[in-house]
């Protein structure tokens, strides 16, 4: 198997690479940025100010923004439930407009059968009465 120069430094799954070692005894920075995490990690996240200038809670501010973020979902939810109630409406209004429509046709074809039978009987009824006549 042949390797290129450059994969030297890339450890294989075979080889076992060594641990960071901990810290020594005089170096106390990665201990402090340990307690300050946790520190930072216990306290109300509510009322520590952001480094990016965001209001705090209780910040008349924080209040605003609160109630314009929430204008603006409620807009978008609205307009969206806007789209959806009107396709509903147009399903359930094609629904009902089809099943009228054969209802309606069921009963004009119902109607012209009934009139086209009445009609066909009463002409032979005539043509009969006609031919009854003329043979007297």
């Amino acid at each position: 198997m042949t390797h290129n120069s450059l994969d030297a430094g890339i450890p294989v799954l075979t080889e076992i690479i060594p641990a960071p070692q901990p810290a020594e005894q005089g170096d106390t920075a990665p201990a402090a940025l340990s307690t300050m995490m946790t520190v930072a990690a216990k306290e109300d996240v509510a009322h520590i100010d952001s480094p990016y200038g965001a209001p705090r809670r209780d910040d008349p501010q924080w209040h605003q923004l609160e109630q314009e973020i929430r204008e603006r979902v409620l807009g978008e939810i609205l307009e969206r439930i806007d789209a959806v109630l009107e396709q509903r409406v147009r399903d359930s209004l094609a629904d009902v407009l089809q099943t009228s429509v054969e209802r309606l046709a069921a009963d004009i074809r119902s109607g012209l059968h009934h009139t086209l039978k009445n009609a066909i009987t009463h002409s032979i009824q005539q043509e009969i009465a006609k031919l009854h006549i003329s043979k007297k």
